[in-house]
């Protein structure tokens, strides 16, 4: 799941980084989620990566800091994962799970 300011939005696609990149890792995607993946947007300049690992549950938060991820937020099963960027979001991952 990609997150951009609708500004942003050309009529045919999104020409910068998204705000957000969201990925939901799966067993035959888990490597490639993580790692290049990552690298990706990274090299992008999307702001802010997130990883949610539905097996778990949890979630794993990097926002980028002078062109590098840096990991800023952790919670899994019922932990309580807060951040303010890119905006305010309040979840428990077990919740995440139907």
């Amino acid at each position: 799941m990609l997150v951009a300011r609708r500004a942003d939005f050309s009529q045919r696609d999104l020409p910068v980084a998204p705000l957000l990149a969201v990925e939901v890792l799966s067993p035959s995607t888990r490597r490639f989620d993580l790692h290049p993946k990552r690298a990706r947007y990274e090299a992008a300049g999307c702001a802010n990566f997130w990883v949610v690992d539905p097996d778990a549950p949890s979630i794993l938060a990097w926002e980028l800091q002078d062109g590098v991820y840096v990991k800023v937020g952790r919670a899994s099963g019922t932990e309580l994962f807060t951040t303010d960027v890119p905006f305010p979001v309040e979840l428990r991952p077990a919740d995440l799970i139907a």
